[in-house]
């Protein structure tokens, strides 16, 4: 040992004959290898030899300068050589299963048994417990205290980092809890759930499949997560507040009926606002009406179906809801041509005692469906809906829509109003001979009714639901 005080030195050659020359010929004749099981020295290489022998290992060894041994050790289906150049970073282990092989003068080996695989590292012959000693120095007051000072200083911030940590991370971890848990009532109670942005925008593949807008916005079509089909309608700007539109969002959802379209969830996420409802294969009455391919029964199927709908929005809730946009575009159809009122709630959302003064900021609704009340500037009630209703029972009588003449000139809806009516009253007074029965008679008596210019002289939708009922049965 370099070093007997610390180990830490390493070991030097105690025999002159480790100077020999490395390129001398006398070196095989004067050297050889003590064979050292499961020791590994790491790192300090000259270069790795792959795929080499044995003996030629010990010849690479034998002819580097300074080269004190090298590893043995098979890996990659082959053997590989590391010539060392120092031995430092050395353990025995019996998990390693590599071979160290020690370039040591055979005089020494001699008295070693250089081939003996039990040799053991450490004996009593080769090592010695050290015993190490250090230097005490004197103490400086000024110094200790100043450590003792800063070692309070440093626990005592740490303390005060731990204490802010842990009411931070708690106060997150209840927020995080009370916004899941509010999630999780209102998921239990309405049956919906909220859908983060990019969920609902990787449903829609980017919102790349458009089945419908309007004014609103635009409705995409998308597959969610569980495989369910959902008509996704992503509104427009934002104009509420989260909260607002939580609200709202939260009482739709307690809303069921068979005649009103079923919503999922939605998403609120900055000036994101979107609408998950349930996917309805037959699209919207208005395209069926273009096409023409809705029967006398089925149209006065989709009448009623249409009615009980309106009905349970404007008097079986708990709240007062007003649809204000009731067209054939957002009535759609399900497989089997049962209708479900799209689009509700949103518009207008009143307590019961505030129907009778009602006031709305601006004039909802769509030009040729649209009551004369929002013109006159009246009071709003639910007549509002019972009137565009009547509009769509003309237009599925007529064949006709009441807002073909409304580009063309700023009356034209009006118009095309009054015709409509003018041609199912021409109908009524023939007996109304080209319909297959008296289904056709009735839808055309209830629409009259329906668009009344006095809203008092209008039924109700539960009295519209009553009337339609009688001809059920023709």
């Amino acid at each position: 040992m370099r070093n007997k005080n610390d180990w830490a030195y390493g070991c030097q050659p105690t025999t002159e004959g480790f100077n020999v020359s490395c390129k001398s010929r006398t070196a095989q004749d004067q050297f050889d290898f003590m064979y050292l099981p499961r020791v590994e020295y790491f790192g300090y290489d000259y270069f790795i030899y792959v795929n080499t022998s044995l003996e030629k290992c010990k010849a690479i060894c034998l002819e580097l300068c300074n080269c004190p041994g090298f590893h043995y050790k098979f890996g990659g289906g082959h053997h590989n050589c590391y010539p060392k150049t120092q031995f430092r970073n050395g353990y025995r282990t019996p998990g390693f299963t590599g071979e160290l092989y020690l370039k040591l003068p055979k005089s020494i080996l001699s008295s070693y048994n250089a081939t003996a695989k039990g040799f053991n590292m450490c004996s009593s012959k080769l090592t010695s417990q050290l015993s190490r000693t250090y230097e005490k120095k004197s103490t400086n007051g000024s110094v200790n205290f100043m450590l003792k000072f800063a070692s309070a200083l440093g626990g005592l911030e740490l303390v005060c980092i731990i204490v802010v940590w842990y009411f931070v991370m708690r106060s997150s971890e209840e927020k995080e809890e009370s916004d899941v848990g509010t999630q999780g009532y209102l998921h239990a109670v309405t049956g919906f759930r909220r859908f983060s942005y990019s969920e609902l925008k990787k449903a829609t593949r980017g919102f790349k499949e458009e089945i419908g807008r309007g004014g609103g916005g635009i409705v995409y079509k998308g597959t969610l997560s569980d495989q369910r089909v959902a008509a996704i309608k992503r509104l427009n700007a934002a104009t509420q507040g989260e909260a607002e539109f939580l609200a709202e969002v939260s009482l739709i959802g307690k809303l069921y009926h068979m005649n009103l379209i079923e919503m999922w969830g939605y998403c609120v996420e900055g000036k994101h606002r979107l609408l998950v409802y349930e996917y309805m294969k037959n699209g919207s009455l208005a395209e069926k009406l273009s096409s023409n391919v809705l029967d006398w029964n089925q149209k006065f199927e989709i009448a009623v179906g249409t009615a009980k709908g309106l009905a349970y929005l404007h008097e079986e809730c708990l709240e007062w809801v007003l649809h204000c946009d009731v067209k054939p575009q957002n009535i759609l159809l399900d497989s089997n041509y049962n209708p479900k009122v799209a689009d509700f709630g949103l518009s207008k959302l009143l307590n019961r005692s505030e129907v009778s003064n009602s006031k709305f900021s601006r004039i909802r609704g769509t030009r040729g469906y649209m009551a004369p009340e929002w013109i006159q500037n009246m009071p709003i009630t639910s007549k509002v809906d019972v009137y565009s209703y009547g509009i769509v029972l003309l237009e599925m009588v007529t064949g006709k829509s009441p807002a073909e003449g409304v580009q063309s000139s700023e009356g034209g809806g009006e118009t095309q109003k009054k015709m409509m009516v003018s041609r199912v009253r021409e109908n009524m007074n023939r007996g109304f001979e080209n319909t297959e029965s008296k289904k056709g008679e009735g839808l055309m008596k209830v629409a009259l009714r329906c668009t009344e210019e006095d809203r008092d002289a209008r039924p109700t939708m539960t009295q519209v639901v009553e009337m339609l009922l009688q001809y059920q049965d023709d």
